[in-house]
Order: C-alpha cells, then structure tokens, then sequence
C-alpha cells in the first residue's frame, strides 16, 4: 500500500504573508510615484512581498528554469507535428544551448536544469544527471491505456517533490517551470477538460508546433478517447495522472506542490504547467497562490486551465515553442517590478509651520 497522502499537501501549505502585503501596499502608497501609476508591476512587487515575508522585496538574484521531460504514446497517433519518441532531440537542443528557451536563458543569465522522466531514448544518449530520475521509457498511449502504473505515479510525483526540495535547499528564489516532450500538449488537454468538465472541442489546440487540420482532428478524438478514460477517475488525482497524464506531468504536479511547501515561488509556461497547476490544485486548494502565469500561449486548454484558478498571464505573445520559453520572457517584468517595488523612495515627510499649514519637509 502507497504511504503517499496529498491530503498532507492541504495542511503543509500555507498562504503568502497577507500581513506582509498589506504593510506592503501602505509603503506603496508612500512612495514618490502614485499608486497603479505601474499597473501589474503594482501588484507583482506587493505578490513578491509576500510570497518573500519580506516588506522590502529582495531581487531575484537566483532564479532556476526548470525543465521536465518525456515522450507520450498517444503522438505515435499523428496529434503531433513532431515524430513520436523525439523530445530527446529537444532536450539535446536545451543541453547544446541552441533552443529558444537556452538562448534566453542564457541572455536572462538563468541556468537551466533538465530532468528526464520518461524520454524514449537509450539513457546514455544524455547526462547522467538529466537521466537519473528517469521512470519509464515513454508513457503509455492514453486513448487506450493507462499512462503509467500506480507504482511509475507515484515514483515520478516523488522525484518532483524531491527535485523541488533540491531547488529550494540550493537556494533557488523563483522557478520558471516548462517541459520537454513530444505530444504533451494531448494529455494536458484531457486533464484539463476532466477537470474542467468540458468536451475535448474545446480544449484541443495545435500544439507547440502547429499541426494542421487532419492532425488536429485526430488530437480531437485522441483527447475525446482519453476523457472516456479519465472521468472514472476524477476523484483520485494520483490516478487521473496514472491514467491519462505521464511521468513529466505527474512529477510536475509534486514539483508545484513542493515548491508551495516550501514558498518558493514559481512562473508557469504553457499548456502543460498549467494542466500540471490545475492537478495540484485540486489536492491543495492554497498552492496557486504560488505561481505566475507566465504567458499566454494561445491554446485554448492553457486559458480555461489558467482561468479556473484565477491565473492572469502577464504576457500575451502567443509563444507556443514551450520549453519554459514563454515564461521566461515574463521573468525581466517580475525581476522589474521587485526592484521597483524595493527602490522607488517615499515621499518626503509634510511638517507643519508655526500658522498650521503644512510644509515640505524630509524624512
């Protein structure tokens, strides 16, 4: 029997600092420029103060892209513009610095760590230290089986949990969090629309690599397939992502769990971070008070996943190329608003004359 309990995650995680915000806010309002002058930048260095317990905002000075990686059996359908059992070149394009997302990194000064859960590839193609953590060779077709065993789900939610208490020991201040696989966004679109209670028309999209009309018609009928499999299960989540999710998206989901745990503060990417977010939430209904939504990416799963949990993106680009490149671009505007929020200086103190009338004075 399985000593994992995500009922221990609902106890574990608290809110952001709520007295912190307010004191926050009340120096927001004594600084030079007037409040909402900064829109969101207002409200991401007051969100900072809390998530940091720390009324003057510390800059984020060691920030982490986190990315996990897998195949999924379902693209072996065709829902994918990318051959199935290919993420491995991905995760070589992020290694070799070539990717979008390691050129950004590389640009933000963020480094990157990659985390293999269930690449389809011969282990010694890679890093020891990207494979280690590896559960399975692929995840399972999900219109017709189970993505993993209960044994696999729990071990990959493990390794997430695990790896986020790394980053936190290590001092990591803040998280980009994407994924590195081929046909994730499909499981993605099941979890969200069994969780979401809608049919699978409505939150199947193109795909990081857009695929075109046969392709989304097959990705269509995949996710209704998968549904089919998913709503027996909806009130165990360890077994929805048994069922329908993968390796990399059950380790996501103890990842944002632990990293709530532990307040390290997360930005979420695309399509799949978000389904991953939706999960985690459901077992612990505090934990999105953690996260960013980094970006939205167009599809049409990321904002039904982003608006159930209250989640507004901070960029709107339509950046679909995943691997935590859309979140990254959102990681200057929150470094933004923390130096703001800690530099501007307040307004000088009024003092008052001998007639009453107040005048300028300093602090």
């Amino acid at each position: 029997m399985s000593s994992l309990n995500l009922d221990d995650f609902t106890d574990l995680i608290e809110r952001p600092d709520g007295g912190v915000r307010r004191d926050a806010e009340e120096r927001r309002e004594r600084q030079i420029v007037p409040p909402g002058a900064l829109g969101r930048l207002d409200d991401l260095g007051e969100w900072l103060a809390a998530a940091q317990s720390a009324v003057q905002v510390r800059p984020i000075e060691r920030p982490r892209a986190m990315l996990f990686a897998g195949d999924h059996g379902v693209a072996a359908l065709g829902v994918s513009a990318r051959p199935a059992g290919s993420a491995a070149l991905l995760v070589r394009g992020v290694l070799e610095g070539t990717s979008p997302a390691s050129i950004l990194a590389r640009q933000l000064d963020v480094p990157v760590r990659v985390v293999d859960m269930s690449l389809d590839c011969d282990p010694d193609e890679l890093p020891a230290d990207v494979v280690r953590r590896r559960v399975r060779r692929g995840s399972g077709r999900i219109d017709i089986e189970d993505a993993l065993t209960p044994e696999q789900a729990e071990e990959a939610f493990r390794a997430g949990v695990a790896v986020a208490d790394e980053e936190a020991d290590a001092g990591t201040d803040l998280v980009v969090l994407g994924d590195v696989s081929v046909g994730g966004t499909t499981p993605a679109a099941v979890l969200i629309a069994a969780l979401c209670g809608t049919d699978a028309s409505v939150v199947t999209g193109r795909g990081g690599l857009p695929i075109d009309d046969l392709a989304w018609m097959r990705k269509c009928a995949a996710v209704r397939d998968s549904l089919r499999r998913a709503r027996p299960v909806l009130g165990d989540q360890l077994q929805l992502l048994t069922a329908v999710g993968g390796a990399d998206l059950a380790a996501m989901t103890g990842f944002l769990l632990q990293c709530a745990v532990r307040k390290t503060p997360v930005i979420l990417d695309g399509v799949v971070s978000a389904a991953c977010a939706l999960v985690a939430q459901r077992i612990a209904f505090r934990a999105p008070d953690w996260w960013l939504a980094g970006q939205s990416s167009g599809e049409p799963a990321q904002a039904k996943a982003l608006d159930r949990m209250a989640l507004e993106p901070l960029l709107d680009h339509g950046v679909t190329v995943g691997e935590g490149t859309g979140a990254l671009l959102a990681l200057p505007l929150v470094r933004a608003a923390a130096a703001l929020a800690a530099e501007l200086p307040e307004k000088p103190v009024q003092t008052a004359d001998a007639s009453g009338e107040e005048l300028p004075g300093r602090e």
